[in-house]
This record gives C-alpha cells, structure tokens and sequence, in this order.
C-alpha cells in the first residue's frame, strides 16, 4: 500500500466535499487526509486528499472523481517532486518546571509557542507529516491535553502547473 496524494480542483459549490468523500466511502477508498480551500482561480476551490492504495486503486479513484460534475481536474501530487506541509496546535501541560524542557523540543523543531496559561502550553509546529508526528511523540511524557492538525496541504515544485 503506497499513499497519494492528489490535488482535485472543483467548481466552488455547495455539496462538492461531501459529493467527493461519499464517493470515496462508496467505492471503500480512505482519507487519511482532506484540506479544502479557494484556489488561484476565482469559483474554484483546490482539495488535496491523501490516500492509500496500489496504483490501480489510484486510477479507480481518478476515474471516478472525473464522473462527478464539479470536478474540473485531477493532479497526483505524489507522482512528482513535491512540498507537502500540515499545521498542527498542540497544547501541553507545562508546570513551570517542566517549562525550559519543552522550550527545547520546541525550538528543536522550530515550532512556536502561540499560548502559554498557567498549567499549559499552546505550541504551533509546521511541516511535512513525520516531524509532526514526531513531535507529537516527544511532547506526550507531557501530557497532551488538545490536539488539532489540519490535514496535508501540497503543490508540485518548480515550474510545473
């Protein structure tokens, strides 16, 4: 199992997301991960949808999206050189002792401290999805007490459209 990732561009309507994942569900497809937003061209939004499968499963999928209405284009990111990041906040509890260890896995990880309260941290880490998971790792002896990633945003390098 190899997993993918594919930038689909879609008319911005009502419905689209919830079109494209039940037709994942429906052909037994999983997200791993989904972020939506606008893209370069007004009326249209850019998914990026991180999946797992062999490369049949990959055309299964592409074939599929291409049936639905809204769906303008398919890209497989993961077939190219590409820059991926995910964006999470975690919140750690953080007595004021424990306070310059975590410093140091933060600044380790060139993350930010975005909230401090009296028993916690708020840290702001950016990157591909292993430092993420990474740091979550290092960060639970801690205590994590929220988390929230946002899901695998990507683009192809270079020039290439």
């Amino acid at each position: 199992m190899k997993k993918h990732t594919i930038a689909v561009i879609v008319n911005d309507q009502p419905g689209v997301l919830q079109r494209v994942s039940g037709l994942f569900g429906r052909r037994g497809f999983n997200i791993e991960s989904i972020t939506v937003g606008t893209s370069e061209e007004a009326g249209l939004s850019r998914m990026v949808i991180v999946t797992s499968g062999d490369d049949h499963t990959l055309e299964q999928v592409t074939k599929q999206l291409y049936k639905l209405i809204d769906v303008i284009k398919v890209i497989d990111l993961s077939s190219n050189p590409m820059v991926a990041r995910e964006l999470a906040l975690i919140k750690v509890s953080a007595e004021p002792s424990a306070r310059p260890e975590i410093l140091g896995v933060v600044e380790t990880f060139r993350a930010a401290v975005v909230d401090i309260g009296t028993h916690s941290l708020m840290v702001q880490v950016v990157g591909d999805t292993e430092k993420i998971d990474a740091m979550v790792e290092l960060l639970k002896p801690y205590g994590i007490r929220e988390l929230s990633r946002t899901g695998v945003t990507a683009m192809i390098r270079g020039n290439a459209k």
